[in-house]
C-alpha cells in the first residue's frame, strides 16, 4: 500500500514580502486643511496621490475643499518601491502647484478684488460668486475671502500671450500698474484712514474712470443755477464754457475758457464711441456759420448738461433733440 505524504515548502521572499506588505497596509482618516495638497497628505501616510484618489473616487483637478474627510491608505509601499514612487510624487509635487487648491484670504487696508484675483491667478467675478458678493459691495477689513476653485495657470508665458488678445486684458494690465504706483497706494492709505470700509468701486475705476465720474457728479450740482454770460463759476452763475472749465479745474484739469478753444483740446472722439465726462461741441448760431460756440457736459444716455442762454440757466438736454443734433460738431476727452 502506498504511503502519502504532505510537504510542507516556505513562501518565497516575494510572497512573504506581498502579505506582509498587505498586512501592514491600513486606512486612516484625514480632514483636509489650509494649504494642504494630494502629495502631502500622501507623503506623510507613506502612501502615493494615485492610491488616494483611488480610495476616495478622486480625478485629476478636482479641488480639495477644507474640512473634507479623506480615506487615506497607510503604508502601502515597501522600502524596495519607495525609491521609485518618491521620484514620481516629485513630480507629482511639481504638478500640484498648478493644480486647484482651496485657501482663504483677510483682508487688509488697501486690498481689492482686482489685486486679490490678480494675485491668486483668478478672476472678480469668480470671487464674487464664491463669495456672495455683489458689485459696488464694499470690502470690510479684516474680512475673510474664501479662494476655493482658483486655479493656476500654467503658465507666466501663456498668460501674456492670452492678455495681448483682448483689449479687456490690456486694461487690466493699465489697472494693475496703477494698482502698484505710489500715488495708488497713499490714496489707498488715506482712505483707510477716514473709514474702515474700502470701497470696491474705489479700485475698479482707474483714476480717468474717477475724474470722469467726479466731473459728471459736479456738473449735476449746478443744475439749475442761473446763467451769465461771461461767468466761471461767480455766486454759481456759469455760461456753457464756464461750467465746464469750472467742473474740470475743480478736479485737476486746466482747459482753454472758450468754446472754441476747448473744441481743440484734448483727445478727438467719434459720437458712436462717447462716454460720460467728454465734452460735446454745437454751432447754435442761427445762420449756421460753421463754427464752435456752445459746449456741455456728455452724461450718458444720449443726454448731456450745460448752461442754456435760451433757457437762461444749467439744464440737461438729450443730444438726439433735433436742434442739437443737427448741430453738433464733435467731441473731446479731457480726462486722457
Amino acid at each position: 500500500m502506498k504511503r502519502l505524504y504532505k510537504l510542507l515548502l516556505p513562501l518565497s521572499i516575494a510572497t512573504t514580502a506581498t502579505i506582509s506588505t498587505h498586512a501592514a497596509t491600513k486606512s486612516v482618516k484625514h480632514t483636509i486643511k489650509n494649504g494642504e495638497t494630494l502629495y502631502s497628505i500622501a507623503h506623510k501616510n507613506h502612501t502615493t496621490i494615485e492610491e488616494v484618489r483611488k480610495a476616495n473616487g478622486l480625478k485629476k483637478g478636482d479641488n480639495l475643499k477644507i474640512g473634507r474627510v479623506l480615506k487615506v491608505p497607510k503604508n502601502t509601499y515597501n522600502a524596495k518601491t519607495k525609491k521609485k514612487i518618491v521620484q514620481t510624487t516629485k513630480k507629482s509635487k511639481k504638478l500640484a502647484k498648478k493644480t486647484t487648491r482651496s485657501s482663504t484670504h483677510v483682508i487688509k487696508s488697501g486690498d481689492s478684488l482686482y489685486a486679490i484675483a490678480l494675485k491668486n491667478h483668478t478672476t472678480v467675478d469668480k470671487l464674487r460668486k464664491i463669495n456672495g458678493l455683489k458689485k459696488g459691495e464694499p470690502l470690510k477689513l479684516g474680512r475673510t475671502l474664501v479662494l476655493s476653485g482658483t486655479k493656476y495657470k500654467t503658465s507666466a508665458k501663456k498668460k501674456k500671450i492670452k492678455m495681448a488678445k483682448t483689449k479687456t486684458n490690456r486694461s487690466e494690465r493699465k489697472l494693475a500698474k496703477t494698482l502698484s504706483s505710489v500715488k495708488f497706494k497713499k490714496m489707498a492709505k488715506a482712505s483707510s484712514k477716514r473709514s474702515n470700509k474700502f470701497s470696491i468701486s474705489d479700485i475698479l475705476f482707474s483714476s480717468k474712470s474717477k475724474k470722469s465720474a467726479n466731473i459728471t457728479r459736479l456738473a449735476k450740482k449746478k443744475l439749475g443755477r442761473r446763467y451769465v454770460w461771461g461767468a466761471v463759476g461767480q455766486k454759481n452763475t456759469f455760461d456753457c464754457s464756464g461750467l465746464t472749465s469750472y467742473v474740470c479745474k475743480k478736479n485737476g484739469i486746466k482747459i482753454p475758457r472758450r468754446a472754441i478753444e476747448q473744441s481743440k483740446y484734448g483727445k478727438y472722439v467719434s459720437r458712436n464711441n462717447l462716454k460720460p465726462g467728454d465734452l460735446i461741441f454745437f454751432d447754435t448760431s442761427k445762420r449756421h456759420k460753421g463754427y464752435v460756440n456752445h459746449v456741455g457736459i456728455y452724461l450718458g444716455n444720449d443726454r448731456f448738461i450745460h448752461a442754456s442762454s435760451a433757457k437762461k440757466k444749467v439744464i440737461i438736454t438729450k443730444l438726439g433733440k433735433s436742434f442739437y443734433s443737427k448741430r453738433y460738431k464733435g467731441a473731446r476727452r479731457v480726462t486722457s
